[in-house]
């Protein structure tokens, strides 16, 4: 069966429990951490001067910015991860909830509150269009059937099997996982703003609506049982917690230790080299690079069964982003209807979809998604001001007219500013510090494939199975966690990758030794 031409576990024939963990974003984190607590001797390598990946942050002028995820859907996967280290999360990281959610803004000057309370949001409902109630009711049913088939039954469960992908294909059909979930959206309710409003939230990992299975309708149930949480001290004071986990177990991090190629012998992985010639030996390497990386420039020396240069260049690739990070001075208080998370459509969506995910094609109007945590955090920014960033959805550079950031970005900024200026008049007169992420810095500070923000895009047939493994077709002893691998982009899908991880890998030959000891 495909799948099954390579073995799962390291080479345990020595009592060699050295691990490495290339990349300390929050995927290689949570890997690390649960391979600690399995006895590895793990030792962690990141290109940045800080751990988090994109869930890390900057500090400018005494604002800090959080450079990717802002909010935190499903704490369990962070309680089960500590859990399993022997640890309370919430000793190590205070969640705050939110409410509402986040706010939708459409041009019209309309606007939808989400919350997780379910009067209040068939309020919401009624006021847009009333006549749409009863299918919004439909829908929410549909999204608990398709939490429990996707999300409680495919999630942290390895997917490298052919097989376990083939048997849930019965109840996919049942459940129309081949429409999308904006068509899902669309047979359940008429007003095109409530189709919006229920079909956006694949772009929050990259995909897009009218592309990406209906089966990531589960994210309205997730968000109504869960709620939608901001961790005080940004996504960083998770990331920074992780890393404490880590070094408690014995770990070692190392910051600014760029991995230039994983070392292959006899079919099995041997050791990372770093750019600057250091080697790191162990019989368990784990990448938290994006897979596109991994295999395209840290296995280029390799020849390889599955995932050649060829496949993965003809894979759909996450959208783009534009991310302004701004402080603005003495502005607390004021602009008091922009709350923590604002999203302000533009006057097309499904137009501007096609532009982005299509047609890699720049366009000029856009919808933002606006971040403003000083309103939660006061820690963000000093006293009186407050700190921003506001992110665009834009084409990758994998387009063959790909979009010249040097020239555009000054453009595209004077473009963002005249749409922000609508929500907070005179903004750009209180601007004290400023900078400003393109693909091309997603490509570089990231090392992401075409500069995507979130990898391989999530559709059906890049999902599960179809995905780059959890373990590697390509050595033994090689595992992958992360966006770009099974599950998927976003923070309950980076940190169950290193769940699935920690089912695949055994404990470390010591921690096996010694059980075998206590046993006798």
């Amino acid at each position: 069966m495909a799948g099954e031409k390579f073995m799962t576990n390291p080479d345990q024939s020595t009592q060699d429990n050295r691990a490495v963990v290339i990349g300390a974003g929050l995927g290689g984190l949570a890997a690390a951490m649960r391979l600690g607590a399995k006895g590895y001797a793990v030792t962690v390598l990141d290109k940045l001067d800080r751990v988090g990946g994109r869930g890390s942050s900057v500090t400018q002028d005494g604002h800090r910015f959080d450079l990717g995820p802002t909010i935190v859907t499903m704490p369990k996967v962070f309680e089960s991860l500590w859990a399993a280290c022997g640890r309370d999360f919430h000793a190590d990281v205070d969640l705050r909830p939110l409410e509402p959610f986040y706010e939708i803004r459409w041009p019209d000057g309309s606007y939808f509150r989400a919350s997780g309370d379910d009067e209040k949001m068939q309020s919401e409902v009624q006021r847009l269009n009333p006549a749409d109630l009863p299918g919004y009711k439909r829908f929410l049913k549909d999204s608990q059937k398709r939490y429990i088939i996707g999300y409680e039954g495919m999630v942290a469960e390895p997917m490298h099997r052919l097989w376990e992908t083939l048997k849930v294909l019965p109840t996919f059909a049942m459940l129309r996982a081949d429409r999308s979930i904006y068509g899902l959206a669309a047979r359940r309710v008429k007003d095109e703003r409530l189709r919006m409003a229920l079909s956006f939230h694949p772009l929050f990992i990259g995909g897009d609506p009218m592309h990406v299975t209906s089966i990531y309708a589960l994210v309205a149930h997730l968000e109504k049982t869960y709620g939608v949480h901001y961790a005080m001290g940004g996504v960083q004071q998770i990331a920074d917690a992780m890393a404490a986990v880590v070094r408690a177990q014995g770990g070692q991090i190392h910051q600014n230790a760029v991995a230039d190629e994983i070392l292959i012998k006899n079919g099995a992985a041997q050791a990372v080299v770093l750019t600057d010639g250091q080697r790191f030996d162990a019989p368990l390497i784990v990448s938290n690079a994006d897979a596109g990386h991994t295999y395209d420039h840290l296995l280029r020396k390799h020849s390889r069964r599955r995932w050649t240069t060829g496949k993965l260049a003809r894979k759909r690739w996450s959208m783009g982003l534009f991310v302004w990070y701004f402080g603005t001075r003495g502005t607390a208080g004021r602009w008091a209807d922009v709350g923590h998370h604002t999203i302000a459509n533009g006057p097309r969506y499904k137009g501007l979809l096609r532009d982005i995910f299509l047609k890699g094609r720049l366009s000029d109007d856009m919808s933002l998604y606006i971040h403003r945590p000083s309103v939660t955090d006061p820690s963000v920014a000093p006293a009186g001001d407050d700190t921003f960033y506001v992110l665009s959805p834009v084409p990758h550079l994998g387009w063959k007219n790909k979009v010249d950031w040097q020239k555009e970005m000054p453009i595209y900024r004077a473009k963002v500013a005249a749409e922000v200026e609508k929500l907070m008049p005179g903004f750009e007169a209180c601007i004290s510090t400023e900078t400003i992420f393109t693909p091309e810095t997603f490509e570089d500070r990231y090392l992401s494939p075409h500069g995507a923000g979130f990898s391989i895009e999530p559709r059906i047939l890049q999902s599960a199975w179809f995905r780059p493994h959890n373990v590697s077709e390509e050595a033994r002893g090689l595992y992958l966690v992360g966006a770009g691998t099974h599950p998927g982009a976003g923070l309950p899908g980076v940190i169950s990758s290193a769940e699935v991880l920690s089912k695949l890998v055994p404990d470390a030959p010591v921690a096996q030794s010694k059980t075998r000891m206590a046993a006798e």
